[in-house]
This record gives structure tokens, sequence and C-alpha cells, in this order.
């Protein structure tokens, strides 16, 4: 397993993230123990979650019940969840409970994640979705204050267009502060939106970049059937894949045949050649889905495969964009 730093952080994660999402859904909790039991034992030492997983706080349960079955597991995983969604399964939604972010939810929101994973700090807290209507002044009261009060170490975010970094990055700067040091956007061969604007915006301001959904929701590993109701069908819905995108998905199966490596091995090593990229995120079902992913994370890929890559998924055909600006145009 390969490790690199998180952004401009001073600390070493896997190359390779573990995607809890499925946890307390698709996922039972004996299964949950087995794939991060698996993800450790291949040098995995980086988990991503949130608190909405699996149904408000599901999942951070289950990683927490985990971490107290002992053996230093705490210790060897770098852990990331995220804020800002809503919690409350009340009808109507209380108005301060609603998605987004302010000091009054985000004070009550760390405790329950604290609480739920059974730890005494977050190591990478993460914004789950940028809010339009918070000021960078409450915002970095709120996390620069929780990094002081040692319950977070490092702040992130996901799904924030390059505005975003600049505008808030650009005040952690003015008040001396270390600011976001990464940031999770969606990001495969079949969704290239973020080089126009996110990754550069990363790179400008020392913020790495870890990627959600490297495998397109399954599109990218090879599968030829698309069951009804699936995941990867539901993806395929959503990034209108049509009888172009299956001749493309066609012929980079072919590539990888030519190459002799599994489909989804030679996507997440496209997606770690990218500049400013350190970790991609598999979100595992079963233990097995975790093999092969030693080899992803150390598979170097010639200039000129990266560059055929690069012109078989041109962004042209990348997912189709949504009404609206950034970054609801290409994220949820």
């Amino acid at each position: 397993m390969e490790y690199r730093y998180m952004g401009k952080a001073n600390v070493k994660v896997s190359t390779i993230c573990l995607g809890t999402m499925h946890f307390g859904g698709r996922t039972d909790e004996k299964e949950a123990f087995r794939i991060m039991d698996r993800a450790v034992e291949i040098g995995i030492n980086f988990f991503d979650t949130a608190n909405v997983y699996g149904g408000a706080g599901r999942t951070e349960e289950i990683i927490g019940r985990w971490f107290q079955q002992g053996g230093g597991r705490r210790d060897r995983v770098v852990l990331a969840t995220k804020v800002y969604g809503q919690m409350v399964r009340e009808e109507p939604v209380p108005p301060n409970e609603e998605r987004g972010l302010s000091l009054y939810k985000v004070k009550k929101h760390v405790e329950g994640s604290l609480r739920r994973l059974q730890t005494d700090h977050i190591d990478l807290y993460q914004v789950h979705h940028i809010d339009r209507h918070i000021s960078p002044e409450e915002f970095w009261t709120i996390f620069d204050t929780l990094v002081t009060d040692g319950k977070v170490l490092y702040t992130g975010t996901s799904n924030f267009p390059g505005w975003g970094l600049a505008k808030f990055q650009m005040a952690a700067e003015k008040r001396g502060s270390l600011g976001i040091v990464s940031e999770q956007a969606q990001y495969n061969l079949l969704s290239r939106y973020p080089e126009l604007e996110v990754i550069p915006a990363a790179q400008e301001f020392g913020i790495g970049i870890m990627v959600y959904m490297p495998l397109a929701g399954g599109l990218l590993t090879g599968k030829t059937k698309r069951e009804p109701g699936s995941r990867t069908q539901a993806v395929a819905d959503e990034y209108g894949i049509g009888a172009r995108m299956d001749d493309l998905l066609r012929e980079f199966s072919q590539l990888c045949r030519d190459l002799g490596e599994p489909e989804h091995v030679v996507a997440l090593a496209w997606t770690l050649a990218t500049p400013g990229v350190y970790s991609a995120i598999v979100g595992a079902r079963t233990a097995e889905h975790l093999d092969g992913l030693e080899r992803a994370s150390e598979l170097q890929l010639p200039n000129e495969v990266v560059q055929r890559l690069n012109d078989l998924f041109h962004i042209r055909y990348s997912r189709p964009l949504k009404a609206g600006p950034a970054p609801e145009a290409f994220a949820w």
C-alpha cells in the first residue's frame, strides 16, 4: 500500500481510503467488522464516514463498536467524518436542524459523532456540502474552536466548488489558521468536471483532493449488466449512460485487457495519477471487494496509457451538468 500526505497536513494516509457508506444498510455489522479488519490488514489506514450514513448515525456507531474491540484499532486509523446533513427524523424539521452549518448546530453534531464513534477526537472533520449562508467568520470560529479544544485535528470540505475553496481558504489565511487541508470531490473517468476549477483551486491553496466514487458506482469495474434498482443502474441513469457511453466502457475494458489489469485497478490508478489527488475512497460492501486494492495503490500507469484514457474519456463525454451553478451542477 502506498501512502501520501493529506494535502498540506503533515500526516500520511493510504492512497486507498475505506468508504463506509454501506455499513448499517447494505452491509451488516458483522461484515462491516470483517471489512475493517481486512482493510487494516492490507495497509489501509484511512477511513471515511459521515454522521448521516446508515440513517442518522448508524454507520458511525458500527465503527465505534469496532474501535472498542481493542487491539489498537483506533490508533491505526486516520478517521474522517462529515457534518452538514439533517440528523433528526421528526416532521416538520426544526429550523436549526435542516441541512447546513452553524455554530449552534455543529457544536451538537460533533458531540454526537464523538459519542457514536467512541473516540475523543476526529482526525479529519469535513463539511459535507457548501452552505452559502454562513459567513467565513462563523465558519472558522466553529472549526478553529474545535481544533483548539482537541476535538478535531484537521478541517476538510466535500462537494465544494473552486470559488468556495478560495473564499474560505483566504479567510483562514487572514486569521493565521491552517484552514482547509482536504476537499472530497466526486471524480472518475466518467465525471471530469473537478478538473475545470476544483482541482486547480485546491492545488493553488495547498488543499489535497480525496476522491469519492472513483469507480463511478461500479460502472468502471467491467460490469456488463446493470440490474434494475441497483446502485450501478442508478449511477448510470444519473450519468446519462447511453449507447455512446456503453461503447466507451467496452473500449475501456479492452484497453484494460491489453494491459493485463482489471478494470477497477486501472480506474483507481488513473485517478491516483491525477496531480493533487492523495487518496481514493472505495466503498466496500463485502471484505472481498477489497481484493486487488494494493495493486491499484501501487500501479504506475505509463504516460501513454494515461493519455489514451484521457483521450477516450474526454471531458465532453463526462456526466451531464445539471441546471444551476457549481457545485449543484455536478454534486448532490
